[in-house]
């Protein structure tokens, strides 16, 4: 394991191991020091404090003990073996030992006398010698603090603990409750200044769905980022952190050019999209928005590549019958794995789950290419911090990983063209194509404009298109026309617009602000 000193302030790093919490915590805990971490019921106190250990163990070889003073030993063993963590297994191997205090919290007590932990913490410290541990998680033990008369007892008891533990040489984590998401930070308003850091898991009610944030309140003597940041509790992998914050934008751009799947799309963009570039499709409904996602995820899997393509408002039976209508037959590359298609509708999770679920089958899959077909279904079951974060965090993955994305809105049916910046992902896209809808001589015909273009010049002319069984085929640049991107469109000599592919325009040196 590597620890990292704090600069100026001689505290040693402890990476915890939890996705996420080094990059919000800027390193991890500090070594040998005490954290509480509150929250109210269900806000994933005590999954927080097992996995803890549990990353200990697995990623760093650290010994840990778990003391519980609410649930007992088996109680807790069974509800977190769903995550696949076996505590039995580990306490046989001897690097977990369980101390169980959930009987002193269960207890009837008559106060005679001061209370203290005393005996509590003699039984940690031999569990601590036992299995030579790093690590110790006190869950709930706010359970027992009931016990005790008044709140200077309470910190006076707290205060014996932390540094009881201090002397043990561990680095610990205390566990303890709260009444109210944004109340006092604990029950008896003391907890928060004995306490070396303070981690406060929030489980707050928004509309009808409940959204898990975590906050580092308090870390003393390291920096760390401020404020809340969303988290999950995955069922395959325990708490995984979102922190927005820690995204920088280091990653080199690769100058390799990848195909939309159309000769004429690919002319349109200069010759194709930038490896690692992110594609909004904006269009009203019907304007064949699902049709260019099919052909940007076909063009990989017929060069062999894995692609991954999220339908958020069809079943993957829908939309593989959809695209064999456009001449493109998707089942044998979902047999044979190049396609992954995962259909659901965004009602069934929240958008912390999905990001943490695409994360985790992007780090299997490692698509070439993702779709996500269509935005509008999240943004309706979303609040806009949410759904501001889900899209900051997803891109972040995407270009990490250099995987190229094309994102699908739904756009009025005749909207101006402010309509595709009202969305959260247009300042961070790097192409933006909108289909419209145009009326032309009393016939509704389709539309195409790239709006934009980053780091490379491309047709800035509004072309005509059709779809067919072949699929989007682009016509030549409507001329004589003027209003179209508004919905008001006008036109004095309008020559008609061909069918035809239009002659791939010359490429012209690279536009910097695209």
């Amino acid at each position: 394991m590597t620890t990292t000193p704090t600069p100026g302030a001689g505290l040693t790093r402890v990476p915890v191991g939890i996705a996420g919490f080094d990059d919000l915590s800027m390193g991890g805990l500090s070594e040998r020091r005490t954290t509480v971490v509150v929250g109210t019921a269900g806000s994933g106190k005590t999954v927080f404090a097992v996995q803890f250990l549990i990353e200990g163990i697995r990623q760093f070889g650290q010994p840990g003990v778990l003391a519980t003073f609410e649930e007992t030993p088996q109680d807790i063993a069974a509800n977190v073996a769903g995550f696949g963590w076996d505590l039995q297994a580990l306490g046989r191997d001897g690097r977990l030992a369980v101390v169980d205090g959930s009987q002193a919290a269960t207890e009837e007590v008559i106060t005679i006398g001061d209370f203290d932990f005393e005996g509590l913490i003699a039984r940690i410290e031999s569990a601590v010698r036992k299995v030579n541990a790093k690590r110790v998680a006190v869950d709930a033990l706010g359970a027992l603090l009931p016990l005790m008369t008044d709140p200077t007892m309470v910190r006076r008891e707290l205060r014996r603990v932390i540094a009881a533990f201090r002397e043990m040489g561990v680095t610990t984590l205390l566990t303890l409750e709260r009444r109210e998401e944004y109340g006092p930070v604990a029950r008896f308003e003391v907890e928060d200044f004995v306490a070396d850091n303070v981690i406060v898991l929030r489980n707050p009610l928004h509309g009808e769905k409940r959204r898990r944030t975590i906050e580092i309140l308090k870390l003393s003597g390291c920096p760390h980022h401020k404020g809340e940041y969303p988290f999950t509790i995955e069922p395959r992998t325990g708490v995984n952190i979102i922190p927005l914050s820690a995204v920088e934008l280091s990653k080199e751009a690769p100058s390799e050019r990848l195909t939309l799947g159309s000769p004429e799309l690919d002319a349109m963009c200069g010759g194709g999209l930038h490896r690692d570039s992110l594609v909004l499709v904006s269009g009203g409904t019907g304007t064949g928005k699902t049709l260019m996602a099919t052909h940007f995820a076909h063009a990989a899997i017929t060069r062999g590549e894995p692609a991954l393509y999220v339908s958020l408002e069809e079943s993957s039976g829908q939309l593989i019958r959809t695209a064999r209508s456009w001449g493109m037959d998707l089942e044998p590359s979902v047999g044979d794995g190049r396609l992954t298609i995962l259909a659901q509708y965004p009602e069934r999770m929240g958008l912390e789950d999905l990001l943490v679920q695409l994360r985790l089958e992007i780090e299997r899959l490692r698509p070439t290419r993702i779709v996500i077909d269509s935005l509008t279904a999240l943004e309706r079951n979303a609040t806009v911090k949410s759904f501001r974060e889900f899209v900051v965090g997803l891109v972040s993955t995407l270009k990490s990983s250099e995987t190229a994305g094309m994102f699908t809105h739904t756009a009025p049916v005749v909207a101006p063209l402010e309509s595709v910046t009202e969305t959260h992902i247009s300042t961070i896209a790097d192409a933006i194509m909108l289909l419209r809808y145009v009326e032309i001589e009393g016939n509704v015909r389709r539309a195409a404009l790239l709006l934009k273009m980053r780091g490379s010049w491309h047709d800035t002319q509004i072309h005509e298109y059709h779809i067919d069984d072949t699929g989007m085929r682009m016509g030549e640049p409507l001329r004589g026309m003027s209003g179209i991107l508004g919905g008001t469109q006008l036109y004095s000599t309008y020559t008609g617009a061909s069918a035809q592919p239009p002659v791939p325009p010359v490429r012209r040196p690279a536009d910097p602000d695209g």
